[in-house]
């Protein structure tokens, strides 16, 4: 009996069709010829709770790849292991999109894709785990902008994955809601983690290191979600971040100076707590206004609302690469403060034994020649606060999805 007919039986009820399909299938696609055509067919043909489970090997791929089946997981055989090689690809899309719902894409590699590596849109309650995205030539401005790129989604998990080379992102979560970003290693990136107009978002326990900027916490005006905040960042190793930024002119994360570890800008709410900030030359953390024209009344350009606490820090303000920033060493007679801000910022808390180097900018448009620099030591209080939770939880099935 083929798989219509053995549905047709087993979704026939009293009340006519169920909803699902009570049975799932298990289609396998090897590398070797035609290989890229067969596995966007098993992407066509799947069924929810189906999974596309990929042989290991090199599948040498021309075009991208697209999914829009809710419920199904594309597996492989690890990310070392089954290599999506995107090297020979036409036109300059994703490697792989998708536009479905509680989706598991894991244990694979993509490489080389013209544009993004995997990208997920509205999709909701996805899954990227133990995941590869890399460009193998190392940093290039010719590079694809993200690796691991979910936007305008509902309930994310981005965890156990490897991210090099991308020219704007490593691991870039935007215009979503409920976020874990946990135990990845995003090497060689301008960003390393960017999580952008996004809300309630952890990103824990990553390794950050030899990017342009280790972990980017923004908001830009203009987009259908504005407002992002309530963020997390936690128990992350961020170490020697200084890598020229590689990012084509006239994108937002060209000016990301090299030699940050962690970058907020326009957003409320976010916590850096029990960090290892290790190496940044610029600084460990930088807080900046978004200083661009702007026409959003929905907007605020200031991070808001920024708490500092717990972490463990090792040299950084070695080489700022900030307008002045020579001269502001010289001034200070060696290496700038670990935490540096424009001075347009609201509310800001530093609980760490750290002074902090503010540039005394009070206006949006302040130019950083009108700069009017002052350190100053914190006011700690004498029992320090634990880790906050910003209250993310996923759907428990998520975590279940994974065993």
């Amino acid at each position: 009996m083929n798989r219509l007919a053995l549905a047709a039986v087993l979704l026939t009820s009293v009340g006519g069709w169920t909803a699902a399909p009570l049975v799932a299938e298990t289609l396998r696609v090897e590398p070797g010829e035609g290989a890229g055509e067969r596995l966007q067919e098993a992407l066509i043909l799947a069924a929810p709770g189906d999974v596309i489970e990929l042989g290991a090997g090199r599948f040498a791929l021309t075009d991208g790849l697209s999914l829009d089946v809710d419920g199904v997981t594309v597996r492989g055989a690890g990310m070392d292991t089954t290599v999506l090689d995107f090297t020979g690809q036409q036109g300059a899309g994703e490697g792989l999109l998708v536009t479905s719902d509680n989706v598991t894409l894991r244990d694979f590699a993509v490489e080389n894709p013209k544009g993004d590596g995997i990208k997920s849109k509205g999709a909701d309650q996805i899954i990227y785990h133990g995941l590869r995205v890399e460009w193998t030539g190392g940093p290039k401005a010719s590079n694809g902008a993200y690796g691991i790129y979910p936007v305008e989604s509902m309930n994310v998990l981005v965890q156990d994955n490897y991210v090099r080379g991308a020219s704007d992102a490593g691991i870039y979560v935007g215009q979503s809601e409920n976020i874990i970003v946990r135990r990845n290693r995003v090497f060689e990136n301008v960003a390393g983690i960017e999580i952008e107009n996004s809300n309630h978002a952890e990103v824990t326990e990553n390794l950050a290191t030899r990017n342009t900027g280790g972990i980017l916490v923004f908001d830009l005006p203009g987009l259908p979600k504005v407002g992002g905040g309530s963020v997390l960042i936690a128990r992350n190793a961020v170490i020697d971040n200084n890598t020229d930024n590689f990012a084509p002119e006239g994108n937002i994360v060209a000016s990301v100076p090299a030699g940050t570890g962690v970058m907020v800008m326009a957003n409320r709410q976010v916590h850096i707590q029990q960090n290892a900030l290790v190496n940044n030359g610029t600084a460990h953390i930088l807080l900046t206004v978004y200083s661009r024209d702007f026409s959003d009344e929905r907007y605020e350009p200031r991070p808001v609302d920024i708490l500092v606490s717990g972490n463990i820090y090792g040299r950084a303000g070695f080489a700022p690469d900030i307008p002045g920033g020579a001269d502001l060493t010289s001034a200070l007679g060696g290496d700038l403060p670990a935490i540096i801000t424009d001075g347009r910022h609201q509310d800001l808390k530093v609980w760490d034994l750290q002074p902090v180097l503010s540039l005394g900018l009070t206006e949006m448009r302040q130019a950083f020649d009108q700069a009017n620099p002052a350190v100053t030591v914190p006011d700690i209080p004498q029992i320090f606060p634990p880790v906050a939770s910003l209250s993310v939880s996923l759907p428990k099935e998520m975590e279940a999805r994974l065993k």
